[in-house]
């Protein structure tokens, strides 16, 4: 693989708002990966917040739901510490965890902040589109 090939998919990164990239040619491969300071929070995968339905008398709490299907993963690295626990004071943009699709980690972010007062999902476990990961206390 080229410099012009690594660019470009560089590019395409940035374009689509992905942290981690990762190639497989003639048997080489080649991982890219970028943080995400510096980025709008539009262009950074939030799952959306809304009340869940069960907890429509808890208005004071926020559902932080998957957007989609993958893996989800509690921490950055297997034997490091979760993004978040129980108990903990989130900002907005805040990072809670990653779902691994496809082989692309993608940062799940607080859109609001709050106190976690719930992980409803555990480390590893696949998750589906609008499966709720986190309930958040306002």
């Amino acid at each position: 693989m080229n410099e012009t090939d690594i660019r470009k998919y560089a590019s395409l990164m940035q374009e689509l708002g992905l942290t981690g990239l990762e190639i497989t040619e003639d048997n080489k491969v080649v991982r890219l990966e970028r943080t995400m300071s510096g980025i709008p929070l539009e262009q950074v995968y939030s799952a959306p917040t809304a009340p869940s339905p069960e907890k429509q008398e808890a208005a004071d709490y926020i559902s932080i739901k998957s957007p989609m299907v993958g893996m989800f993963y509690a921490a950055p690295a297997e034997n490091a510490e979760p993004f978040v626990a129980i108990g903990d004071r989130v900002e907005t943009g805040k990072t809670l965890c990653i779902i691994e699709a496809m082989k692309l980690m993608n940062e799940i972010c607080a859109d609001e902040g709050g106190v976690i007062s719930e992980i409803c999902v555990t480390n590893g476990q696949v998750v589906e589109y609008g499966t709720e990961l986190f309930r958040i206390r306002r």
